[in-house]
């Protein structure tokens, strides 16, 4: 495919609201305090980890993982068709590929929805917004 037929600004844009929706789904006010639970984790322990090191290359995935869904979606993607490419990647790809980890790791089913759910709802918002701004 050709790199300049890719929208680069909607690419951004896409990554940097998964990244929000990141920060409010993990956050107190949805599911942060039952994802800590389940994980394990403290706060005091998610507190001690470098934050430039975890922001900084959660958002290069994000990145990532847009500009590759854009090169698979194409340069002009029809909304319904990009929306529900994006439900389905994080349904059936990724939350399916957590599924099948957290199976053999014994996690908990609560724990496969919180972050199934969040890559469910990543992957809607890019396909939104690379369906919307082409």
């Amino acid at each position: 495919m050709n790199l300049d037929a890719i929208n680069w600004w909607a690419v951004v844009a896409a990554a940097f609201s998964s990244f929000l929706l990141g920060g409010l789904w993990y956050s107190p006010v949805l599911f942060g305090k039952a994802w800590l639970k389940e994980t394990g984790l403290t706060e005091e322990q998610v507190q001690s980890g470098n934050p430039a090191r975890i922001y900084g290359l959660s958002f290069l995935l994000a990145l990532v993982g847009s500009a590759v869904f854009a090169f698979f979606l194409g340069p002009s993607p029809a909304l319904p068709f990009a929306v529900g490419v994006g439900f389905t990647a994080g349904v059936a790809w990724v939350a399916g590929s957590f599924g099948i980890n957290y199976l053999f790791e014994r996690r908990s089913g609560r724990l496969f929805l919180i972050n199934g759910g969040y890559h469910t709802a990543q992957y809607t918002l890019i396909g939104t917004i690379l369906g919307l701004w082409h």
